[in-house]
């Protein structure tokens, strides 16, 4: 949850009537990525003392990826459902999700039939992230399949271990494998707000996806290295040889700064590129945790203990077991 104060009422409603047509036992874990609005107020009351919710206040906002994984070590079910609050993602796809989970897979996700909620730009953007990313990473994701999906138990604890800090929850999902199928559903528009997803934010995101499944940014800086000598070697023998044959002549300045130009772009290209892989690496040295609680429901055991998790390498360090 992001500053959806009100979607929680018909969202909670609609889940209920979702837990009342199915004779499993539910628990609803409600993550609040540091709204602004009154989120986490409203949804401390419709909580009230109800046992099945459980409820976690992150200090800040961290990202969605960062509060999927919040949810997603909060949740103690055989099977977790992920999805937005905004009710984009349809309660009532939940009863399809758990036939599927009960007839063996481990995996079921949801496929939006279409984009047309989206803008042209947004839709034709996501086209091409998804070309881009299957065509350069080994690690295969599903076009137009996102966070609203069922993993069973032992998918969660698979996604559990992975703990790196700049996070892509659609390659996560990939990488640790298992059968899964999918599910189409049509996405309504929203009804309150909208989304807080920009193209930049997604831009971001899909730098993100990149960079932590391909290293082929990389091998592109080889590769143009390669091609840029070879060039550089033709283009000396054609000098070398029409000097034998022509004389010298005046040398040409457009040729000189656009060769300049050139070389000097591909080099802080990069240079950029590993720049941002080394950034990368930093992070994951320092080792902070993922998020950090600062309210949840119900309250800790232990009266005014600090509510900040960690993840299960960096409490083992610091001699403390985690909350």
């Amino acid at each position: 949850m992001f500053n959806e104060a009100k979607s929680l009422a018909e969202l909670t409603a609609r889940l209920d009537a979702v837990k009342a047509s199915d004779p499993a036992r539910f628990e609803f874990v409600f993550v609040d990525d540091g709204s602004a609005d009154s989120t986490w107020d409203t949804i401390t009351a419709l909580a009230g003392d109800r046992a099945d919710y459980k409820l976690l206040r992150l200090s800040r906002n961290f990202g969605k990826e960062t509060a999927l994984s919040a949810g997603i070590d909060a949740a103690s079910g055989d099977a977790v459902i992920m999805m937005d609050c905004d009710l984009q993602h349809p309660p009532e796809v939940i009863a399809e999700f758990l036939a599927q989970w009960r007839q063996g897979h481990d995996v079921v996700y949801g496929v939006r039939r279409d984009r047309n909620n989206d803008s042209f730009l947004r839709a034709s953007l996501s086209k091409m992230f998804y070309r881009a990313f299957n065509s350069m990473s080994d690690t295969r994701i599903t076009p137009d399949a996102g966070d609203f999906r069922l993993m069973s138990r032992r998918v969660v604890d698979a996604i559990r271990l992975l703990r790196e800090r700049s996070r892509f929850m659609k390659g996560i999902y990939a990488w640790v494998g298992y059968d899964g199928i999918g599910v189409p559903f049509d996405p309504p528009l929203r009804k309150h707000g909208k989304s807080s997803f920009s193209i930049i934010g997604l831009f971001k995101l899909a730098t993100d996806g990149m960079l932590s499944f391909s290293t082929v940014p990389l091998k592109f800086g080889v590769l143009m290295g390669g091609v840029v000598a070879a060039l550089a070697l033709m283009l000396g023998l054609f000098y070398f040889t029409r000097t034998l044959v022509y004389g010298v002549d005046v040398p040409g300045y457009a040729s000189i700064i656009v060769s300049v130009l050139a070389l000097g772009g591909l080099i802080l290209l990069q240079l950029g590129l590993v720049g941002l892989y080394v950034g990368r690496v930093l992070e994951e040295v320092k080792a902070r945790p993922l998020y950090v609680v600062r309210d949840q429901h119900p309250q800790p055991a232990v009266p005014g203990a600090q509510v900040i998790h960690l993840d299960r390498a960096t409490s083992q360090r610091a001699g403390t077991t985690s909350p």
